[in-house]
């Protein structure tokens, strides 16, 4: 059975920074592509972050040079490190990996 968890979401305030994790089991994790994704209400989900299997990386317009993702293949996770947080990050997080989500993590940036 695949599982894909995500947390490290919270409360923060603009300027600040959260780290956000995403754990797989039941899955060849080495061999994926992760993308990060988030959903603010009334819009439509959006592609943050990916990371390849080989580790080479992409980012939205909207968070390049902010956020910065990685993975541990030995640990089957990948991070989504976000800094200068925005009150427009606010959303849920969610973590992609083959054909599989997770159940998101919530963002919440207060100005």
């Amino acid at each position: 059975q695949v599982r894909v968890v995500e947390s490290g979401g919270g409360l923060v305030q603009a300027g600040g920074s959260l780290r956000l994790s995403c754990a797989a089991s039941g899955i060849i994790f080495s061999i994926n592509t992760v993308d990060w994704y988030r959903q603010a209400p009334g819009k439509q989900r959006e592609l943050v972050a990916t990371i390849t299997n080989l580790g080479s990386t992409n980012y939205g317009d909207s968070v390049k040079g902010r956020f910065t993702v990685s993975r541990d293949n030995a640990k089957s996770t990948v991070s989504l490190q976000m800094n200068s947080l925005k009150p427009e990050d606010t959303a849920v997080y969610y973590c992609y990996i083959g054909v599989y989500w997770g159940q998101g993590t919530q963002v919440t940036v207060s100005s």
